[in-house]
């Protein structure tokens, strides 16, 4: 699930490509997480997907004070305040939480944002009653995940977090390169934990984010990324939430070719100006999640050449 490449071999930038895409991968994962969605998008586009700590294009944390994801999110900043124009920005899981730091960071320099599962479990700690259940689930698998890496038992620590967010059995059945390289990166798993959980920005904050936002979870996502999409669909002025139907929280990689046309389509969208009516700003007691729930309208399978095929089948 690492990659050695930098962003600028795995996607090189195109001289004809004119509209930015960041793209930030998930825990474990590495710029090759984005590969079917950088085929999808084709030729006008310029996706750039740095990777984050613990990475083996980007090493280790320095160490150097206590890590925070303003740290992992100033490599995505750096990319925006180099663009001339506005970015699309994307995210899952990890990466969405640190996608919504960034957004906060440079709210004027984001034409849209896509979050698919974003971990922004900071907000069920302000979520009261609601948001506790879902809390004490995640706690729980941090602390496990922490406790493996403490006692030196890495490999269990990787089965417990695999086999929560993908099912049970799913440690077991990867292939032993994917679990050696998830065993290499699994000391940055309690950092980022943390960083999810301590994130200090109040729920409120995401109301000032006035571009349009398409949040997805999959049917079968865990409780507490259930209830982040609800919320953040709430919290956002211009958002739509939708199910993937099939998919759980890996839906970027066993679902790739839906979400990335349904992410496409969205920075399509945006870029023609013609996003839905119900994309307009709203107050934050007009409408409900359940309205913006689901898409019913067909989405295209894209064709994939060998080589991005190959690349998504061997992280499986």
């Amino acid at each position: 699930m690492h990659t050695s490449m930098n962003i600028n071999t795995v996607y090189p930038p195109r001289q004809e490509r004119r509209v930015q895409v960041i793209a930030l991968h998930c825990s474990g994962a590495g710029a090759s997480q984005w590969a079917v969605l950088a085929e999808v998008l084709g030729e006008r586009y310029e996706m750039l997907a740095p990777e984050h700590y613990g990475s083996e294009s980007s090493g280790p944390w320095t160490g150097e004070h206590v890590f925070t994801l303003a740290d992992e999110a100033m490599r995505a900043i750096a990319l925006i305040d180099k663009c001339e124009n506005k970015v699309h920005l994307v995210g899952h899981s990890y990466g969405g939480g640190v996608a919504l730091h960034v957004a906060l960071a440079r709210p004027r320099r984001i034409a849209s944002m896509a979050l698919y599962e974003p971990s922004a479990f900071h907000l069920l700690r302000q979520m009261g009653e609601r948001g506790a259940e879902a809390y004490s689930e995640i706690a729980g698998v941090a602390r496990r995940t922490t406790d493996g890496v403490l006692n030196g038992d890495y490999h269990g620590a990787m089965s417990n977090f695999v086999d929560y967010w993908n099912g049970h059995g799913a440690w077991d059945a990867m292939k032993p390169a994917v679990q050696n390289a998830l065993i290499r990166w699994a000391p940055k798993g309690p950092l980022d934990f943390r960083a999810l959980i301590d994130e200090p920005t109040p729920a409120n904050a995401y109301r000032r984010l006035n571009f349009p936002v398409l949040i997805m979870r999959g049917e079968h996502a865990p409780k507490p990324a259930r209830v982040i999409a609800e919320r953040l669909s709430e919290l956002l002025p211009i958002s739509r939430l939708m199910v993937i139907e099939g998919a759980g929280h890996m839906g970027p990689l066993t679902h790739a070719h839906e979400v990335s046309a349904l992410i496409t389509r969205h920075i399509g969208d945006t870029e023609a100006d013609t996003q839905p009516r119900w994309w307009q700003p709203r107050s934050s007691t007009e409408g409900t999640a359940a309205e913006r729930r689901r898409c019913h309208e067909p989405i295209p399978r894209p064709r994939l050449g060998g080589s991005h095929r190959r690349d998504v089948e061997s992280r499986l």
